[in-house]
């Protein structure tokens, strides 16, 4: 048998892999049976069929949304669409995003929702008719609202996307004061918020770059703290492989390889991520990257020499068959589900540190309930405190020059005197979540003596989804 047919024939069933990775964490906690298999189930799973007219003929779209759990309100998870969506997959997703949320403080349950499509092929017309239909869908059946189900971007999904949702659900909810916070992800323009495409990405980054600033951590793996010099594998160039990959380069990493789907490109000197775009956008490929070598099998990248690998792509990309020729001594999970429990297991053997992908990749939801919120206050961030920071910052500075006798630069007086601008409140926000985060899972893992920062996340989120259930008075 082949290793490609080695893996097929042991493909997880994704929500499997989840449910392991739960139940390894459960052994950590006294708590009953039955209250663990409560936040395990996912609460409700709407599955729809409907008619849409795309050209002469009627086609009809499947379509998931998925409600994992109601102990915070409202749920939150993303909308993907590809012709890969499944009940499994969007179930899981699901999942993911109840731990996530728990872990980074944000009060929402987890959900996700799917749209069996392929946006690749479909017009741009097609695929707005399919978003408004399954926006009025969601709202015949009470799920989405300020309130009760927000959902945002994914896979295949953008802006565009969430505007439409928006004003579909506008239309249909009329003196909704609200309305605006039914979906995050818009565009500036129409409620979304400054800094919210590279959120993941960006939150990414400030996990690893935590994670590489604790010496303890650094001497178990043989790397020195700090990111500058560190050897970057990032394993997709889509929206949060891309924006991981600048600000690692931006810190002084280097980006000796990237992988696509058609293949990788390798450069032990180091690659320019913007020079690697542009050649993207006008060959259509990666691949032929100057002074770079060519990687056919796209997999074999992630088994390069690094110091840290970022699968930022798809699910169950290490398994047990690659697991061993691994290299890299940190494994950043940007994607959701990289790496399968057996592959775990080795990695953990090998001493591999993994920062996990229910803590890792929870930027984009981080941001997008600043967003919430920022449309149910109805007002700007940085609106009311941007002038007053600005004139404080000018009494402080002419203090500092009578008292000195001196003149502070214009340049460096410009970059002191200028107020919060929302991107600025938004980043701050993220690097504290993200930075807070994981410092409560490694913590934990250290206090219970937990195996590894996968198991301490799990065990983080349900202990906070526990003690939101106690407080509503549910369980006894």
């Amino acid at each position: 048998m082949s290793k490609k047919n080695q893996s097929k024939a042991d493909a997880y069933s994704f929500f499997s892999c989840i449910e392991k990775n739960f139940d390894k964490a459960a052994r950590h906690l006294s708590i009953k049976k039955g209250l663990l298999e409560q936040i395990k189930s996912c609460n409700a799973v709407y599955r729809m069929h409907f008619p849409v007219k795309i050209g002469k003929e009627i086609q009809v779209i499947e379509a998931y949304r998925v409600q994992h759990s109601h102990h915070k309100l409202p749920c939150k998870g993303g909308i993907r669409y590809s012709i890969k969506v499944n009940q499994d997959e969007v179930m899981t997703l699901a999942a993911l995003m109840t731990y996530k949320c728990a872990i980074v403080d944000v009060p929402f349950g987890g959900a996700k929702g799917g749209i069996k499509i392929d946006p690749q092929i479909v017009s741009a017309e097609n695929i707005e008719k399919i978003t408004r239909r399954y926006t009025s869908e969601l709202i015949k059946k009470n799920f989405i609202g300020p309130g009760i189900d927000v959902p945002a971007p994914d896979y295949g999904t953008g802006e565009r996307e969430m505007s439409w949702i928006f004003d579909t659900f506008l239309s249909l909810s009329p003196g909704e004061v609200d309305a605006l916070a039914c979906v995050t992800g818009k565009p500036v323009s129409q409620g979304g918020v400054r800094g919210r495409k590279e959120a993941t990405g960006l939150g990414v980054f400030y996990g690893i770059r935590e994670l590489c600033k604790m010496k303890e951590e650094m001497l178990s793996v043989g790397l020195d703290v700090g990111l500058n010099g560190k050897k970057v594998i990032i394993q997709g160039l889509g929206n949060v492989g891309y924006h991981a990959a600048t600000f690692f380069h931006e810190a002084g990493a280097i980006i000796v390889a990237l992988a696509e789907r058609e293949g990788a490109i390798y450069n032990k000197k180091g690659l320019n991520v913007s020079n690697v775009i542009l050649h993207l956008k006008k060959t259509g490929s990666i691949l032929n990257f100057p002074e770079s070598k060519n990687i056919e099998d796209t997999e074999k990248a992630l088994e390069l020499e690094c110091d840290i690998l970022i699968p930022a792509a798809l699910e169950n990309v290490i398994h047990k068959h690659n697991a061993n020729r691994i290299k890299a001594k940190i494994i950043g999970e940007a994607a959701n589900g990289p790496v399968t429990p057996e592959a775990d297991d080795i990695l953990g053997k090998k001493g591999v540190l993994i920062v996990p992908d229910i803590y890792l990749n929870a930027g984009g939801v981080t941001v997008s309930y600043f967003e919430w919120l920022k449309n149910l206050s109805h007002v700007r961030y940085g609106r009311m405190e941007k002038r007053f920071s600005e004139n404080m910052n000018t009494e402080l500075l002419q203090v500092i020059e009578t008292s000195c006798r001196k003149k502070i630069p214009i340049e460096e007086k410009k970059m002191i005197l200028r107020g919060p601008r929302e991107i600025d409140l938004v980043r701050s926000g993220l690097e504290d979540t993200m930075i807070n985060g994981f410092h409560k899972i490694r913590d934990l893992k250290k206090s219970l003596k937990i195996e590894n920062l996968r198991t301490a996340a799990f065990v983080l989120s349900i202990n906070k989804i526990i003690d939101s259930y106690e407080k509503l008075g549910i369980f006894p």
